[in-house]
């Protein structure tokens, strides 16, 4: 079953963990061979021709080859930050799906069109260091409000600046970790969610031995229910919905098994984070066919 496609083409940009400790975060990352980037206070302009204020917090990111993955930890009381703890307080982990576009104002168009009501588009932006001093990475990101997607922040984002977000130096990781491949979601009702996620990005919808995919132009998003997921990995949500974890691609497995540990699933491997991270990480070998649940059996 499919949805008609997007003029645009829509990619897996990033997903993000929400944690309560930046520091606890950052420790477990490096231990996992991780390359961070310095933690970076986010502000942002809820109008186009707004003051900048602060977001009311904090990230630190893993930049991959294609794509990255953000750590957010609320540091102010502000409405951005009380979302962040509140959807801690449903658990650690990722809470963030953000489709990479090249027209987040198409994206916000056809979001109206099949009634999501989009919050207006938000300019955000943070400082970031380079090589040569200090630059401002700028994005425009499409929202809708909280709870609209049950499963999280669902959102699409626009790179306006991205020589200063993925910087050759921080792309070289001891665990040889490459690229955002695929996100794991766990839902009730799979089919059921699909279908929304393709009315919410435009893009087709697959069904596979109880699990459906929703591909992009580059990765894509598997929805499975409970069972299916204690079935083929063992684990239990600590909510639903819950955004599980996510696959990552690597250019050298055995360096990524030596350094990230895991256990074996297949010819992948897949890895518990720890508290301060929550949630898994699949890890396959760069190149190989997408991943389905069916392959950790």
């Amino acid at each position: 079953m499919s949805s008609t496609n997007t003029e645009q083409k829509l990619c897996i940009d990033h997903i993000a963990h929400f944690v309560p400790d930046g520091e606890s975060a950052s420790a477990a990352l490096s231990h996992l061979g991780f390359t961070l980037t310095p933690l970076s206070a986010q502000s942002h302009r809820l109008q186009a021709d707004g003051p900048l204020v602060p977001a009311g917090t904090s990230n630190r990111c893993v930049m991959l080859r294609q794509g990255y993955l953000e750590f957010l930890t609320p540091t102010h009381d502000t409405p951005n930050a009380r979302q962040l703890r509140d959807a801690i307080a449903r658990y650690t982990g990722v809470h963030l799906i953000a489709f990479g576009t090249t027209a987040a104002g198409e994206d916000h168009a056809r979001l109206q069109r099949e009634g999501f009501d989009p919050l207006p588009p938000v300019a955000l932006q943070r400082q970031a260091e380079t090589e040569d001093g200090e630059a401002t990475a700028r994005f425009t990101v499409v929202r809708v409000a909280p709870a609209t997607m049950a499963e999280g922040r669902i959102q699409f984002c626009q790179h306006h600046t991205p020589d200063v977000v993925w910087q050759p130096r921080w792309l070289a990781h001891a665990n040889h970790a490459v690229g955002l491949a695929a996100v794991l979601v766990c839902v009730a009702d799979p089919a059921q969610t699909a279908r929304r996620y393709a009315r919410f990005t435009g893009l087709p919808i697959s069904e596979s031995q109880d699990t459906w995919r929703l591909d992009t132009a580059r990765g894509h998003v598997l929805f499975a229910d409970v069972a299916t997921l204690q079935q083929t990995l063992g684990v239990t949500p600590p909510a639903l919905p819950w955004i599980a974890g996510y696959v990552i691609d690597s250019d050298d497995m055995s360096a990524t098994r030596r350094i990230a540990g895991g256990n074996a699933v297949g010819e992948r491997l897949c890895v518990a984070l720890p508290p301060a991270l929550g949630g898994m990480i699949i890890f396959q070998a760069a190149g190989g066919t997408p991943f389905t649940l069916s392959q950790t059996q």
